[in-house]
């Protein structure tokens, strides 16, 4: 050891901020609006209007957005902006989706849910398509 070594080091404080990969798969609001080429406040606007999209706070506040967070979040970027869809729109076919996986959930028993084939899943992707489909197309009364 040489004079300018110090002889202890003392551990990082346990609040000290991380990056994303000391994180294990979480994003704050700028990297997660970076890698959906949108600006923060997009996201924060977002939260507001879309209740299932609610991310996890650090013990400071800031919003840390999980894989699954970002998979809603370009859902949502696809509802509003390649499919031009308005809020109100996005929000019913979010809640509707949100629906159908739960019902089919109570359909198919546990043991099988592993073993459905990929063909299987596909199948199930167009089959609530469509169900969002044939609601949007139904007459309001």
């Amino acid at each position: 050891m040489t004079a300018f070594e110090p002889s202890y080091v003392a551990p990082a404080p346990e609040n000290m901020e991380t990056d994303a990969s000391e994180r294990d798969g979480t994003y704050r609001i700028g990297e997660a609006a970076e890698m959906l080429k949108l600006k923060s406040h997009v996201l924060r606007f977002w939260e507001s209007e879309f209740p299932q999209l609610v991310p996890l706070r650090t013990g400071k506040g800031q919003r840390l957005y999980t894989e699954e967070h970002v998979a809603l979040l370009r859902r949502i970027q696809t509802l509003l902006y390649d499919q031009g869809m308005t809020i109100e729109g996005a929000r019913r076919i979010l809640e509707h989706e949100a629906n159908s996986r739960t019902s089919l959930a109570n359909l198919v028993p546990l043991a099988a849910a592993p073993a459905l084939s990929a063909q299987g899943e596909l199948l199930q992707e167009f089959v609530e398509e469509l169900e969002v489909l044939r609601q949007l197309l139904r007459p309001h009364s």
